[in-house]
This record gives C-alpha cells, sequence and structure tokens, in this order.
C-alpha cells in the first residue's frame, strides 16, 4: 500500500466492495418490511448508516465524503423531515375528517397501514444520515486531535 493512499489494507477494501451493497440491500429491506414485521424505519437507518461507515472505514473519509457530501446529507435529512411531517398532518386530516369533527382517543392514532412505509422511509433516511453525521464528525474531530 503507498503510503499516500487513506483507509485500510487491500484486502479489507475488497471485502467492503463486495458486502457494502448487500448491507445497504439489507437496511433498505428492513425498513420497507418494518411493517410487517420487526424492523422498520429505525433500524433499517441504522444499518444503512453502517454502510456508509464502513466505506469510511476502509477508504478513509475522502472516498465517503465523495460518495455523500454535506450538502446531500443536509438536503436528505431535510426531506425526509418534511415527509415525516407531511405524512402526519395528512393521515390526522384524513382521520378527523373521516371520523368527524370529534376528537377522541381514536383521533390521535397517527399512521394507518398505508402510510407506514413511507413513515419508516423517511425515519431511515433521518436516522442513517444523522448517525453516519455523527460518525463522520467524530472520525474528522480525531484526524484534527492528532
Amino acid at each position: 500500500m503507498k503510503s499516500n493512499e487513506q483507509g485500510m489494507t487491500l484486502i479489507v477494501k475488497t471485502v467492503t466492495r463486495l458486502t457494502i451493497g448487500l448491507i445497504l440491500m439489507y437496511g433498505i429491506y428492513i425498513t420497507l418490511h418494518g411493517h410487517l414485521g420487526p424492523g422498520g424505519g429505525f433500524a433499517g437507518g441504522v444499518i444503512v448508516a453502517l454502510s456508509f461507515i464502513h466505506i469510511l472505514l476502509a477508504f478513509g473519509k475522502d472516498v465517503a465524503l465523495k460518495k455523500l457530501t454535506g450538502k446531500r446529507i443536509v438536503l436528505l435529512m431535510s426531506i425526509s423531515a418534511v415527509v415525516f411531517l407531511l405524512t402526519a398532518i395528512f393521515n390526522f386530516a384524513i382521520r378527523h375528517r373521516i371520523q368527524g369533527h370529534t376528537l377522541n382517543a381514536q383521533s390521535f392514532v397517527i399512521f394507518v397501514d398505508e402510510f407506514m412505509p413511507l413513515y419508516d422511509i423517511a425515519v431511515c433516511f433521518m436516522v442513517g444520515m444523522g448517525l453516519f453525521t455523527i460518525f463522520l464528525s467524530l472520525a474528522m474531530l480525531t484526524e484534527r486531535g492528532e
């Protein structure tokens, strides 16, 4: 390995190239099927974040930042927060309209099955990008400390 090259050895980089797609697909699967069984947006978001952290550890921060820039992270988190909020408002409005104008305990059931995949996708992006940002910040902080 060249001295100016970032990241780990060739073996780790090769294994990362082979497994990164599988890890990402598994995170998406957990996110999309979370309303049917164990999993959901949070668990899927953690797995998606781990796939990007895997790239960061194997190849270094420069390669990871080429794949997912700071502006993209902020954009994805913002869009997913808006989708999450709009889904909640839309669902509440539909429930309120169907049940009439009386507010009872059933009015505050936030999500029905039709909206759960969209809700889980929004949560996945918020959690995934948030955890990756935290890990990236810690990696950059320790690099400055050395």
